[in-house]
């Protein structure tokens, strides 16, 4: 936390300086846990959701000595959200699928210039809240920030760190290489069948927001979608990952000019064996077709049981690596962010610490929808790295 006095934050006169919205669910419950085992002392913050005995429970459970507020606010009732972000400086919603129960949130926050996050990885909601609320929080004064968990923050501050090993003012390529070894909880599940469900109102909302973003007219940038390969500089195969990641990664290339005049960002799964990266692509594919029709989607979702997800010990054996490979005025870099179970553990720490990072850091003066490079960007970074999420440069040449 920073030296700014509690008088000199934002909202001073609000009740709570954090809510963590959706509490109960499963990367809610362990968001809770992280904040109260490394909360700043004088934290004020609470719990929030429809079910207070669940909260209550929970808060009795939780390691630490303060305990938090528990407070009611239910996502099918506005009102409720919108008394509940007027009373908190930073509103961290878990609630997903976000296409279903996360706009209420954003438009409460977007009124009352409340700073809001979530761990979305839909890209369709992502743009519509763009749309929709975009405008009234830069009015406001309202951080919007989407995919503050593995989605999107280790690739998007990993980029952002990558860019910083390379010359500026120049032209620049960075592609990003994902391992990870983990379990999908309910709710992750429950989001991606919903996702690539609606393929064409994805792409309409998509083509919406480009319609009406306005662009740097000095400066280019692109994710394009490349073809399957074999990557040496990895030593993998390198499949495309159609995620979330590399628009939020585009998005803050065109609004931070040290990414250069020109940019570009792929992204890749990265996969050791031939025979395991294609049958990746062949059960992507089937995934896919599975989940255009309704009772094979609902039959799939089932499987996972919203607010359930994998054991202690699994989540122990579990992590990821993202390997980056940057070029630009004749310098070539290797990066890496590195750390445990990708999918929860670590998530709820990043998205904790975003959340602290929002409420606490001096970070430059923004609004409006934002990612986390823009919002946060070195001052996340610097959180993460001292919580152990690993950042380094594993190489770097002259070309």
């Amino acid at each position: 936390m920073n030296s700014l006095s509690t008088s000199e934050l934002p909202h001073p006169d609000r009740p709570y300086d954090v809510v963590l919205l959706g509490a109960t669910g499963f990367v809610g419950a362990l968001t809770a846990a992280y904040l109260a085992d490394h909360a700043p002392a004088g934290l004020r913050w609470a719990l929030a959701g429809r079910n207070t005995g669940k909260l209550d429970a929970l808060r009795d459970s939780l390691p630490g000595g303060e305990r938090p507020d528990v407070v009611r606010a239910d996502v099918t009732d506005p009102a409720s959200l919108r008394d509940l972000a007027a009373r908190t400086r930073v509103l961290a919603t878990a609630v997903g699928p976000y296409l279903t129960y996360g706009e209420a949130v954003v438009a409460a926050c977007a009124e009352s210039g409340t700073d809001c996050l979530d761990l979305t990885g839909e890209p369709e909601f992502v743009d519509l809240m763009y749309l929709r609320h975009h405008a009234r929080a830069r009015e406001t004064g309202a951080r919007l920030v989407h995919s503050c968990g593995f989605d999107s923050v280790p690739h998007d501050l990993g980029v952002l760190f990558t860019v910083r090993q390379l010359p500026e003012g120049v032209p620049l390529t960075v592609d990003g290489y994902v391992r990870v070894s983990g379990a999908p909880s309910g709710g992750t599940l429950a989001s991606a069948l919903t996702q690539v469900a609606r393929g064409p109102r994805m792409l309409a909302a998509a083509r919406d927001r480009r319609r009406r973003e306005p662009r740097p007219t000095a400066r280019r940038t692109s994710a394009p979608l490349a073809a399957p390969r074999f990557a040496p500089e990895v030593g993998a195969w390198a499949l495309p990952l159609p995620t979330v990641d590399p628009q939020v990664v585009c998005r803050s290339a065109r609004a931070l000019d040290r990414y250069g005049p020109d940019f570009r960002y792929r992204h890749y799964a990265a996969v050791r064996r031939l025979p395991v990266a294609l049958a990746s692509v062949a059960g992507t594919a089937a995934l896919v077709a599975a989940a255009q029709v309704p009772p094979v989607r609902h039959w799939l979702s089932g499987r996972l049981v919203s607010g359930d997800g994998p054991s202690a010990e699994r989540r122990a054996r579990s992590w990821f690596s993202v390997r980056f490979v940057g070029e630009g005025g004749g310098r070539r870099v290797f990066t890496e962010v590195t750390g445990g179970d990708p999918g929860y553990d670590e998530t709820a720490k990043i998205f904790a610490e975003a959340a602290l990072a929002l409420a606490f850091d001096d970070l430059p003066p923004t609004a409006g929808q934002v990612t986390p490079a823009v919002a946060m960007g070195d001052a996340l970074t610097d959180r993460l790295r001292a919580a152990g999420i690993g950042f380094r440069v594993a190489a770097s040449q002259d070309r």
